[in-house]
């Protein structure tokens, strides 16, 4: 399976998406053949190859009829929602490319509609509806499926720092519509001034995206460089990393069923805090809503005892949880990274035993259970309460749950005949 990755070192635009595309070797013709499908007039898409603080990319130039575009009634410069459905419904581009391509507008549409507190219909679409989006969103998903990329992933996206001045004034970075397109997503920022992660680059990304995380295990083919019309402290590139997935398909198969997400994973080692503070950690910690929270023993330079702290969140509660840490411990750096995970669908039941109700957890593969057990604090509160010896009361559990699931079977092959 041929997939692509896009460092987002230096936050994404529509027109860096282009641009590494065809750096990374889509033909400008190819492009210019497949935006031809929009039946759109009055446009030109050029490739400028340039230079951003020593490292060399293509710019995708998108050159539009001024006047034309500005005075025809015909081709306005704002359009709403359902004109953009039309243009690309009633265009002869494939039904995966179209359906992508509108899932991408209707994503800005909606995160504009909450930002300005009104519906999707009656949002204009300023500078993301502009035709030279329209080039850049539709140029990117055609992009995408003539080059044969299955799937896409990304990393952490850079947002820049500051303020940006757009048709609505002066905004904070990240701009608000691209701040709501974000959500749930791993985002950071360096301290690098100006917008880098624009709400078309955002839009594009986290609709497409299979993922978000480091570079996954790839045999490298291409490697491309879109170039942004900035000039931040940092080169204002967009890299994109093109190769063949290994076993891919096989992997595919084997998680067939399963739920998918991400989670971040922060850790830091410590050899110089009072052991007593560890439980007060754990317990806030798992008050915030963490997932998961445990300790690690490690031997330390200076042949010192340590303890690595490794605490599993998700993605938007990087922040937060971090800061926590950093205040409640003596470390004074953490690591990070978002993780790809793997679960089934879980779902929380009762069971009547004999000693009282206890709750159990299961976790379902399509209609097949692969794992229930009961719940540690009902058995235990159970075995209090009653003066019964704890294992007693949990094999008592696993025997009700046994039965339960026995019951659930036969109910759904009677259901499925």
């Amino acid at each position: 399976m041929k997939i692509a990755y896009f460092d987002c070192f230096s936050g994404a635009s529509g027109d860096m998406i282009l641009g590494a595309l065809m750096d990374a070797g889509l033909s400008l013709e190819v492009l210019k053949k497949e935006l031809a499908k929009l039946h759109l007039s009055h446009f030109d898409l050029q490739v400028k190859k340039i230079l951003k603080k020593g490292i060399g990319g293509s710019q995708a130039l998108v050159i539009l009829e001024e006047d034309h575009h500005h005075h025809d009634d015909h081709h306005p410069q704002h359009r709403h929602l359902h004109d953009i459905k039309e243009i690309i419904g009633k265009s002869d581009l494939e039904e995966p490319v179209k359906e992508r391509s509108i899932k991408t507008f209707t994503r800005l549409a909606e995160a504009e509609a909450k930002v300005h507190q009104t519906s999707i219909e009656n949002i204009h679409f300023h500078e993301v509806g502009a035709m030279d989006a329209v080039i850049d969103v539709v140029g990117s998903v055609a992009g995408l499926a003539a080059m044969g990329i299955e799937k896409i992933y990304c990393s952490p996206l850079h947002v820049g720092a500051g303020t940006v001045t757009c048709a609505h004034g002066t905004l904070p970075v990240p701009a608000p519509a691209t701040a709501e397109l974000v959500r749930g997503k791993p985002i950071y920022s360096t301290g690098v001034q100006g917008e880098l992660l624009t709400p078309t680059g955002a839009a594009i990304l986290t609709t497409l995206s299979a993922g978000f995380g480091s570079l996954p295990a790839m045999t490298v083919e291409k490697i491309g460089y879109g170039a942004g019309t900035s000039e931040p402290a940092i080169p204002n590139l967009l890299r994109v990393i093109i190769g063949e997935a290994p076993y891919e398909k096989d992997e595919t198969e084997k998680t067939s069923g399963y739920e998918t997400d991400q989670v971040a994973v922060i850790e830091t080692s410590i050899d110089d805090m009072n052991p007593q503070i560890y439980d007060h950690l754990m317990q806030r910690l798992l008050g915030m809503g963490v997932m998961d929270t445990f300790l690690t023993p490690l031997q330390m330079k200076k042949n010192r005892p340590g303890t690595l702290l490794t605490v599993i969140c998700r993605p938007d509660r990087l922040g937060g949880v971090s800061d926590f840490i950093m205040r409640e411990t003596t470390t004074i750096g953490l690591r990070w990274r978002v993780d790809n995970r793997i679960k089934a669908h879980r779902t929380i039941q009762e069971v009547q035993t004999r000693y009282g109700p206890v709750r159990f957890k299961t976790g379902r593969v399509g209609d097949e259970i692969v794992n229930a057990f009961p719940e540690y604090e009902d058995c235990r509160h159970l075995s209090l309460e009653k003066n019964i010896p704890l294992k007693d009361v949990m094999e008592e559990a696993r025997r009700c749950i046994l039965d339960a699931r026995e019951t659930e079977d036969v109910q759904r092959r009677h259901d499925h005949k």
